[in-house]
């Protein structure tokens, strides 16, 4: 769940692990997120982790480290493998994010994450309108029209979204703002999955106008309407997300 699209693709349910290396690292993953393995606690040993996931020792060990690397577990000689609090976690990382998305991420962590956000993306909006290609205008027409085709489709819908604003991060070119691709599609994610619950059957009729006032803000170059298109378009997403 490393690579672009892959939290949107988890909307359609949980990915299936690609390898014994991926599936470890999921099935801790997902334990520490949701607390089914408490915060400061001890991770079982080897042997009883190696017959629990049916891997070998060399398997478990590169799992290990993989999530010592995304902050979620430390290993420490003489006292074992500790899982570690949230605030060591690398919550730009799209793996641990669709983790938290997974396990339910929780209204403090959305209000939180909702801040970032417009932050974000409003800078990133009206960088874009200053500094895009014609290519990538071109593209950002592509998606929205895709966007408008796929409106019935949760997933595919939802994909175009975010290919809409990871164009706008490319755009930007900033290459803080184009790694933060991982935390854009979190909020895709997040806006769209309660409609989903809801039933609503028509995803993209409610910010249609907003899109479209984005794209052709960034058409025009027009920094400051580019930057109240997404606000506008943040503003609805807020509501979604948060509920109020």
């Amino acid at each position: 769940m490393s690579e672009p699209g892959s939290l949107v693709r988890a909307l359609s349910g949980r990915q299936v692990a690609r390898n014994f290396h991926s599936f470890v690292i999921s099935e801790v993953g997902i334990g520490i997120a949701s607390g089914r393995l408490a915060v400061g606690s001890i991770l079982p040993n080897d042997a009883e982790m190696m017959d629990t996931y049916n891997v070998s020792r060399t398997v478990l060990r590169e799992a290990l480290k993989t999530l010592e690397a995304k902050g979620l577990v430390e290993a420490r000689a003489k006292v074992g493998t500790r899982v570690l609090p949230r605030s060591r976690w690398n919550l730009y990382d799209r793996q641990v994010l669709g983790w938290i998305q997974e396990a339910g991420p929780g209204l403090v962590f959305l209000q939180s994450y909702v801040e970032l956000r417009e932050m974000i993306e409003m800078q990133t909006a009206r960088l874009a309108a200053q500094r895009r290609s014609a290519e990538q205008v071109r593209m950002l027409l592509y998606w929205l029209n895709q966007r408008s085709m796929m409106a019935a489709l949760a997933e595919p819908f939802a994909l175009a979204e975010f290919e809409f604003h990871r164009i706008l991060c490319e755009a930007s070119q900033n290459p803080f703002l184009r790694a933060a691709s991982a935390l854009v599609e979190f909020g895709v994610v997040q806006a769209i999955a309660p409609q989903l619950r809801a039933g609503v059957a028509d995803f993209a009729s409610a910010k249609a106008s907003l899109y479209q006032a984005l794209a052709d803000a960034m058409e025009r170059g027009a920094v400051d309407a580019a930057g109240a298109a997404m606000a506008d378009i943040l503003a609805v997403d807020r509501v979604w997300i948060l509920g109020a």
